[in-house]
């Protein structure tokens, strides 16, 4: 069985498991839609204060919004185990198992639990989306829809970037530190605003240091044809999501730098 196959029977197995509880399922799922709807209402205060922020609109804004969300959320459903690993495998020594299969502990990690209460996020950003359409004159061509779905795959690669950054420091740490959920939850966060709204030193951050920007803002631009008010050129802009796969890539030889410390808790 390959790695792929593999992990679509992981994929399986959680979602027979979840569909034993449908009732619970489903009601965890509405809750989560209804407590992420209060963050576009925050977005759309402060767009009905002041009535543009940094030359941008509301619709587009939801843009923002709408993108970033729906790859926090397909990132969110698909690396449950890297979240929880520090309480559930490091401290109690259910990684020795992990270690001992002949199959990668990060694909393990990655499939060992697909938790479909996160879609009520994805559903909400998707409403979102189909509202932000209908406030910002978007042609969605071939074109758009290519960027749209490359910056979404770039954003899932670096939010599950962090999370298995975050999973690396268990090692260290035993548990997972929750200031990790400053780059994954804040991230996510700063990343539903345009980056011309931030102080220089921060847009450097969002570029370079966490490339939040590139899987964001920039395709934003590409896909409303709209020039960078900070100058970057227009060929750049559909080509920057690729930095989330290279956030990932460089996360994963961190974690092998970890788990070559691993030591078990002897349980």
């Amino acid at each position: 069985m390959n790695a792929l196959a593999l992990y679509g029977r992981y994929i399986i197995t959680s979602l027979r498991a979840q569909a034993q509880y449908p009732t619970a399922t489903l009601m965890l799922t509405a809750g989560h839609c209804a407590a992420t709807s209060i963050e576009i209402l925050c977005v759309f205060a402060l767009f009905h204060r002041f009535g543009s922020v940094g030359g941008w609109s509301f619709g587009e804004a939801a843009l923002f919004y709408a993108l970033v969300n729906i790859m926090f959320s397909l990132a969110d459903l698909l690396s449950r185990g890297f979240e929880v690993f520090g309480t559930d495998f490091v401290r109690t020594g259910a990684f020795d198992r992990v270690l001992l299969r002949p199959r990668a502990a990060a694909l393990q990690l990655a499939g060992y639990e697909v938790r479909l209460s996160r879609l009520g996020r994805l559903i909400q950003a998707s409403i979102v989306l189909v509202f932000a359409t209908n406030l910002v004159p978007i042609t969605w061509d071939a074109r758009a829809v290519a960027i749209a779905l490359w910056a979404v795959a770039g954003g899932i690669g670096l939010f599950m970037g962090i999370m298995v950054l975050q999973a690396t420091l268990a090692f260290w740490t035993v548990d997972s530190l929750e200031i990790m959920n400053v780059l994954s939850y804040g991230g996510v966060q700063a990343a539903q605003y345009p980056l011309n709204i931030y102080a220089a030193w921060f847009r450097r951050v969002l570029t370079f240091g966490l490339p939040l920007a590139c899987v964001a803002y920039y395709p934003v631009l590409a896909i409303l044809r709209r020039p960078d008010p900070l100058g970057a050129p227009d060929w750049l802009l559909p080509l920057a999501p690729i930095a989330g796969f290279a956030f990932l890539a460089l996360s994963f030889v961190v974690w092998r730098t970890g788990m070559a410390r691993y030591a078990s808790t002897g349980s």
